[in-house]
């Protein structure tokens, strides 16, 4: 009876451990009037895809599918109130983690996109640079490596 009890409690636990661990996902959101300068920046330079766009949002997707970001028209009447300000770029900032930083800040050089920060080693194991988009917000590109 207890060997069975105590299957019964560990099976539970599974199933209860199974539904915290459900896949979640997240996309960052930025609310700009630039939905078309933003587009073009993180196609053009960024290479993202667009996964689905209308007249207010854009959801767009990393060159492997892995990840989103979405921008979304500001004062937009569909949206709630906590949906409606702009973004002032201050105080956010991305990262994007690349498999060859150096080969990416090449890419980027080669585009003429302003630098923000150029490519460096950090003693706690990035190597990165830093690009701005067109809402202000700091991309942090990034390798990471073993800390000194």
């Amino acid at each position: 009876m207890k060997i069975l009890l105590l299957i019964a409690f560990m099976g539970f636990t599974g199933i209860l451990n199974a539904q915290n661990e459900s896949k979640m996902k997240m996309n960052a959101g930025i609310i700009t009037e630039k939905i078309k300068a933003s587009k073009e920046f993180y196609s053009n330079v960024l290479n993202f895809g667009v996964v689905f766009e209308n007249d207010f949002y854009l959801l767009m997707h990393t060159p492997n599918k892995d990840s989103e970001i979405s921008f979304l028209l500001p004062n937009h009447p569909s949206q709630e109130p906590i949906f409606q300000r702009a973004s002032s770029g201050v105080g956010t900032y991305l990262t994007i983690e690349v498999e060859d930083v150096d080969e990416y800040y090449k890419n980027i050089k080669d585009k003429n996109i302003p630098i923000a920060i150029e490519i460096r080693s950090e003693a706690w194991g990035d190597r990165h640079f830093a690009i701005v988009d067109p809402n202000g917000i700091g991309i942090d590109i990034v390798t990471y490596t073993k800390p000194e």
